[in-house]
């Protein structure tokens, strides 16, 4: 878990230093320089320079920026979701309990990733929402991604839960006229804290790869603003050209998704 938790602050603190990264080094991120096109790796330009000469180094921080905030947002949202939605059908039971589940069965049902291909295709506009503006962008893939996320989270809370409001403890608190409310928020949750742990560490990194593959796609984050996921797709066609420019963004993402795991299991394993 040490080894997840180190690779997940490395990650956060270099996007957190992405500017002052891009004072130090001089250039911008965002601008084109079809002089430099192509360059490799040098003290000017750590990581070598894209197809519009634009520094790698600084379009991976700013993307890590983008990506792991689109992450970290969509996993958050599903778990809060997951949550409610767990702990409210583990509580009431009866037929709120399988009106929810079937939801949750109908989601899991649905091929996941050629919805959200279909959904992330809908033109912003014709939903009210910018076009092509970063803030928007990120909103509207972390809401897709927490819309679909929120379903295994649910699940897992609720078993959980159905345990947990069976045991001796429980039923001694209601014997002596405690409140569901208190019940359920001084007794049950904290014993869900694990289990909502770990399935919010696999959600973020499941975000990350789903950002990620939307953009690669054309349909998530749209350039000049970087992620990791669009910085692979315009490399897609120079890979033979220029290699590194495809490595460092899949690196970022392997990296970001594998300090994640071995959190969700570090804490598997200590509960």
């Amino acid at each position: 878990m040490r080894a997840g938790i180190a690779l997940l602050a490395a990650l956060v603190l270099a996007a957190a230093a992405a500017p002052l990264a891009a004072a130090w080094l001089g250039h911008d991120p965002f601008l084109p320089d079809l002089f430099t096109r192509f360059e490799p790796p040098s003290a000017i330009h750590p990581l070598g320079t894209d197809d519009l000469g634009r520094d790698i180094l600084l379009r991976l921080l700013y993307g890590a920026r983008v990506s792991l905030i689109v992450g970290l947002m969509a996993a958050l949202a599903a778990t809060v979701i997951g949550t409610v939605v767990g702990l409210l059908a583990a509580w009431r039971g009866g037929w709120l309990d399988a009106a929810l589940m079937r939801l949750a069965d109908g989601l899991l049902a649905l091929p996941a990733l050629p919805l959200l291909v279909i959904l992330a295709a809908l033109d912003p506009a014709a939903l009210g929402l910018p076009r092509g503006e970063a803030v928007a962008d990120i909103l509207r893939i972390a809401a897709l991604l927490a819309a679909f996320g929120w379903v295994g989270v649910a699940r897992l809370v609720r078993a959980t839960a159905l345990s947990v409001l069976a045991r001796d403890f429980v039923r001694a608190a209601r014997a002596l006229g405690v409140g569901e409310a208190r019940i359920l928020l001084r007794h049950v949750l904290p014993q869900l804290a694990a289990p909502i742990a770990i399935a919010t560490a696999l959600a973020v990194g499941g975000a990350v790869l789903a950002e990620s593959v939307l953009s690669f796609l054309g349909l998530g984050i749209a350039p000049p603003a970087p992620s990791w996921g669009n910085m692979l797709a315009n490399a897609q066609e120079l890979v033979f050209q220029a290699p590194l420019a495809a490595l460092w963004p899949g690196l970022a993402i392997l990296l970001a998704v594998l300090g994640c795991n071995l959190v969700a299991d570090g804490v598997a394993r200590r509960r």
